[in-house]
């Protein structure tokens, strides 16, 4: 496994990869970054996460709104059917946990959708943050709810 890091606005963000390029994880914070470097053999390559920090730049600065990306989703299949229902959120919209629960034909499952965001390997680029509580709070997110507001200015989301 590979890693880089970009400092940003919101923080510091690391990128995980494998040797073909493609992005396994993104982690927001410290404390799921520690627990994975523990855990796993990791170098820093900075040519090699590139053009990953390039479109995060871009996002962040508020000139990209998809990312073209390589990726390894890793996950259950519920995981996966909830985390691609978040790529059909559009850029600076938002929805309700119940309504990406109703999209992959769950309407139930709203607590277990949650949950799925809560193990979002790649957050930004499968955006959880666009993710908001049924009366429009700000509930939950891997880095913090101050991230989640600052993505969604970015996207000129206004809670």
């Amino acid at each position: 496994m590979i890693y880089d890091e970009c400092q940003t606005d919101i923080g510091l963000l690391r990128f995980v990869l494998r040797k073909n390029g493609a992005l396994v994880r993104i982690f927001l914070t410290d404390h799921h970054w520690l627990t994975f470097f523990e855990n796993n053999a990791v170098k820093k390559s900075s040519e090699l996460g590139k053009p990953i920090r390039k479109q995060f730049q871009e996002y962040l600065g508020g000139e990209r709104k998809d990312f073209d990306l390589p990726f390894e989703l890793e996950g259950t299949s519920f995981q996966k059917q909830s985390w691609e229902a978040l790529q059909a959120i559009p850029y600076g919209e938002t929805k309700s946990y119940s309504e990406v629960a109703s999209s992959i034909g769950r309407p139930q499952a709203i607590r277990a959708v949650g949950h799925a965001n809560s193990k979002n390997p790649l957050p930004i680029i499968f955006p959880c943050h666009r993710v908001i509580g049924k009366r429009k709070s700000l509930t939950g997110y891997a880095g913090d709810i101050e991230m989640k507001k600052q993505l969604l200015h970015i996207e000129g989301v206004i809670i």
